[in-house]
């Protein structure tokens, strides 16, 4: 669990860095609220669409799956506990710009495609409750409201979050109290909760089913930049982000067993607002528009974290002269990073036109498998590093096997579409151009200063 001293600076111990106020429970909230969201509120009927009655399995082995990243997260974590995440352990592993910033891109364009797919399933079924809308077109009214939201300020944008994380709760509550009340009275088909129905066979429905069910487990990689304000992140980080992965998987696999006892398969599988069937079903009287304003709240909540999240990773690449300057423009009153965030709606925009919800998560997942799978592999490059502060440390097998598996799972064998990796090339290409850009706008300028006569 420690590593031996060597002469390197502590981390912990730089001048200059953030407030360390976060304590474990507010970590672990963090965490749990960070997970909880559009994924479980729009994919069950997707993935029951890959396995049947057994939307719980595809869950369960995306939770096996995501904790063993999780512990190269844990390690890298407690031995850097600074903000920037990813970007930060594959900088420190491989010392290639390039690369750092082509994993930075990638999770900025995730938290893009993310806040896409909430925005296709804001305009489905759950839409429709209140008002019958083509679903586009709910979807870019929905990405208008959460720029404004965004453009008002990040105080404003956090106290939003803090709200709408507690209503995405209690929604998610309200189906395990119905499953509950169903399981007492009587109602319902458990069994139908056992079955396994998969298209293309067990394995590759299961594999599938994962692919899809990953994207609700995705939310712990955000929390690692909590790690500079968390007031002891070697001991406090490793039982927040375990944890929260923990009482994410119970909470989804009681939610995932409630809605397939209670909806057969086929009806969840049509559905983009697959929760709000079980609601209507259910034995208690709860008010079907209540749950779908919850539904569209949680569905909010998930675009607003993962916009915010992508136009400050683009401020902060230009402001660091990684893309063009441009970019770093911030609002003369508001003090918003404003150009930033017409960047990321603009694809945000792009990407919702042109794709569904389970495209568009399945996108946000290749993306962040393969962030996973360098991370997997960062953990164990740094091993040669040593600090002087003790660190949670991961068996070796595990990041080894998380690497694997991410690896895997970005493969065609999952089921995925050929349009999602189409995609996601693009999407990086745009990347790979800015980065471009930006190289020959910085050796012009240097050119011109140094040719430029001094005063004389």
């Amino acid at each position: 669990m420690s590593e031996g001293p060597e002469e390197r600076v502590d981390p912990r111990r730089l001048e200059g860095g953030l407030r360390r106020v976060v304590g474990r429970r507010t970590l672990l909230l963090f965490v749990i609220g960070d997970i909880l969201g559009a994924g479980i509120y729009a994919l069950v009927g997707k993935v029951s669409g890959e396995v049947g009655g057994a939307v719980w399995l595809p869950f369960l082995v995306a939770f096996v799956l995501a904790a063993l990243t999780a512990t190269a997260y844990a390690e890298l974590v407690g031995k850097y506990p600074q903000a920037a995440g990813a970007a930060l352990y594959v900088n420190r592993a491989f010392g290639v710009p390039f690369v750092t910033f082509v994993v930075a891109f990638a999770v900025m364009m995730s938290g893009v495609t993310s806040a896409s797919a909430a925005a296709r399933a804001f305009g489905g079924d759950y839409l429709a409750e209140f008002v019958s809308l083509p679903t586009l077109v709910g979807a870019l009214a929905f990405l208008a409201v959460v720029t404004l939201v965004n453009l008002v300020g990040i105080s404003e944008s956090v106290k939003v979050n803090v709200a709408l994380t507690l209503v995405e709760a209690s929604g998610l509550l309200v189906i395990i109290v119905i499953g509950v009340f169903a399981l007492v009275g009587g109602d319902g088909e458990p069994s139908r909760a056992l079955e396994f129905h998969p298209g293309g066979g067990a394995f590759l429905g299961v594999l599938g089913g994962t692919a899809l069910a990953f994207y609700a487990l995705l939310g712990f990689e955000d929390s690692v930049n909590l790690a500079e304000e968390a007031r002891d992140p070697e001991r406090d980080f490793p039982v927040a982000l375990f944890g929260g992965l923990a009482v994410a998987v119970v909470i989804y696999g009681a939610v995932a067993f409630t809605a397939t006892m209670l909806v057969d398969a086929r009806t969840l599988r049509s559905s983009t607002g697959p929760l709000l069937e079980v609601v209507k079903v259910a034995g208690l009287d709860f008010p079907p528009k209540l749950f779908a304003l919850i539904a569209l709240l949680a569905v909010g909540n998930t675009a607003l974290i993962n916009m915010i999240m992508a136009s400050r990773l683009v401020y902060g690449m230009a402001r660091e002269r990684i893309v063009p300057p441009p970019l770093g423009a911030v609002h003369p009153t508001r003090r918003t990073p404003w150009v930033a965030i017409a960047f990321t709606v603009a694809l945000a925009v792009a990407l919702v036109a042109t794709g569904d919800v389970g495209g568009l998560a399945d996108t946000t997942v290749l993306l962040l498998l393969c962030v996973f799978a360098l991370v997997n592999v960062c953990v164990l490059v740094l091993r040669r590093e040593r600090v002087e502060h003790r660190h949670f440390r991961a068996p070796t097998w595990m990041p080894v096997l998380g690497a694997a598996s991410c690896l895997f799972l970005t493969l065609p064998i999952t089921g995925r579409d050929g349009e999602v990796y189409l995609r996601a090339l693009v999407l990086l290409a745009i990347g790979l151009v800015l980065w471009l850009v930006n190289r020959v706008v910085l050796r012009r300028t240097a050119r011109s200063g140094a040719t430029r006569p001094g005063p004389g």
